[in-house]
């Protein structure tokens, strides 16, 4: 599971009152309590840090390439399967090798290295949606067996992005570490993942597969979602 990237530094400003919800989120997790208003609190407050909706979309590089890309290798895995789709992406050395050099190559063609914080947000990201889609596979040929149609394209780019937006969160990370209770910690941690997951809804043409994720199309079905997901954000708490 993907972890919030953590950003500890800010003081002051829009700063101050996101703290302040990610201890009462604390707080809560460590009572047993499960707020709904707790969870939008937090998530309504991180928006500014970032610079407001508009600049958290204009600053989501990461995310924003990485799904492109992502959603690339996922149309390809449901029309021709794996090998064919890493061929396609650049990546046919890939074809045949085992399971964890197949797994990291993915991570680092669709997210990078994860060398800054936005790269590592969607580097955790992609694991996630690797955990997710290759469940079982323990050899090529069970990653190969994998197939896709349109809504599980859709799916794993939404789960891409949903988890993207959570790991750009500051703080709360730092703030569920402290609990005793790593279980109370995981939960109020995928409280928070699904309330973000319902806002991600990618607005996607009647075929997904036919979608040129790599060019312009792709991202702008990729700039919308975002912007919808961090204007919803922004006004949870009004």
């Amino acid at each position: 599971m993907g972890t919030s990237t953590d950003r500890t530094g800010g003081t002051g400003g829009a700063w101050t009152p996101l703290k302040h919800a990610a201890t009462s989120l604390m707080r809560a997790a460590d009572t047993g309590q499960r707020s709904p208003t707790t969870l939008r609190r937090l998530l309504s407050r991180h928006v500014p840090v970032l610079g407001g909706a508009a600049g958290a979309v204009a600053g989501a590089r990461a995310g924003r390439v990485g799904a492109q890309r992502l959603g690339a290798v996922l149309a390809g895995i449901a029309t021709d399967g794996l090998g064919t789709a890493l061929a396609g992406q650049g990546l046919g050395d890939l074809v045949g090798a085992d399971r964890l050099a197949v797994l990291d190559a993915l991570a680092g063609y669709v997210a990078g290295d994860g060398a800054d914080i936005d790269g590592q947000a969607a580097r955790d990201a992609m694991f996630d949606v690797l955990a997710d889609l290759f469940p079982d596979a323990d050899s090529w040929a069970d990653l190969d067996a994998v197939r896709l149609d349109a809504d599980g394209v859709r799916d794993m780019l939404e789960l891409f992005l949903a988890r993207y937006v959570y790991n750009r969160i500051p703080v709360i990370a730092e703030r569920l570490a402290r609990l005793d209770d790593p279980v109370k910690a995981q939960r109020a941690e995928e409280d928070l993942q699904r309330m973000v997951r319902s806002f991600v809804h990618l607005r996607l043409p009647d075929d997904a597969l036919e979608v040129d994720w790599s060019g312009p199309p792709g991202r702008t079905i990729i700039d919308d979602s975002l912007r919808a997901v961090y204007d919803a954000l922004s006004v949870l708490e009004d």
